[in-house]
């Protein structure tokens, strides 16, 4: 019995997160460098806030409007509010996104996955405000390269992690059909075969380059010998050649086909969306 194509995959740097119906999805988490260069972004975003705030307590103490009590109750407050109360209420508000997040295409979730609330926020922005803004973000990124998902230590104590979002688009790859079988391919029954190997076919065509060469000999052999159970006329080519034909031949006979159906039922539209003779417009 051949192998099953559909165990072969270069699996990339991502997290596997099991639902509740034990279903397994592949999430990506967001990379240290990505994770730094938006807590940098944050970082001077928070810096500005407070350096304005200072600014305009500097102003109405320079005036006289409040006194140096006031100035250091205000100060501390500045600080508080700065980094604590802004991140918490921003990371609550926009579902665990933050200007460094959004930059960089990530978002804080929980580790079953789901949304982050409020108290995951505010975990974070006070843990936070020790790790990043008292050390210069040194603990911060000795934690997120010593942990899984890089995470820093407000993650590990508030269960979240940041999950990215912006994911390269892969583009899949299309076959033609090889020219010494075109002739066959006109001739050639492909139709009985079945979905599932059919999809087999596919995967594996999709990840031949990736595989070595004996292993992808050896699946094409394989592939081959069963997919020639279904397909008449076999040609007396090259097993891989002889599946990108017969992966080709499939496609354009189903696209011509639901061109076919598309083609039938915008000639009967008029009859199934018309109104019947005499029937009033309202």
């Amino acid at each position: 019995m051949a192998e099953p194509v559909g165990t072969l995959s270069n699996t990339p740097d991502s997290s596997e997160l099991l639902t509740g119906e034990a279903v397994a999805l592949d999430v990506q988490s967001t990379s240290f460098i990505l994770r730094a260069a938006g807590a940098i972004i944050d970082f001077l975003a928070t810096v500005i806030l407070a350096g304005l705030l200072f600014w305009l307590l500097f102003v109405l103490a320079m005036q006289g409007v409040i006194d140096q009590s006031a100035t250091a109750a205000f100060s501390t407050s500045i600080i508080v509010f700065s980094c604590v109360v802004v991140p918490t209420a921003v990371e609550t508000l926009s579902r665990g996104r933050s200007l460094g997040k959004l930059a960089v295409g990530a978002r804080i979730v929980r580790d079953d996955g789901g949304a982050a609330g409020f108290r995951h926020a505010f975990i974070r922005a006070v843990t936070g405000f020790l790790e990043i803004y008292m050390t210069l973000g040194g603990v911060a990124a000795l934690t997120g390269l010593l942990t899984g998902r890089s995470k820093r230590l407000g993650d590990l104590l508030a269960g979240t992690y940041a999950q990215q979002e912006r994911v390269p688009r892969v583009a899949e790859p299309v076959f033609g059909m090889p020219p010494a079988l075109a002739a066959w391919a006109e001739l050639a029954d492909v139709g009985r075969m079945p979905d599932r190997l059919s999809r087999r076919i596919a995967q594996f065509l999709k990840q031949a380059p990736k595989l070595t060469p004996a292993t992808r000999v050896r699946l094409a052999r394989d592939l081959a010998v069963e997919a020639s159970a279904w397909v008449s006329p076999v040609p007396n080519v090259d097993p891989e050649l002889f599946l990108y034909a017969v992966a080709a031949a499939r496609r354009d006979r189903e696209y011509a086909a639901h061109m076919l159906e598309r083609e039938r039922l915008a000639r009967v539209a008029p009859v199934l969306t018309g109104r019947p003779h005499g029937f009033p417009d309202r």
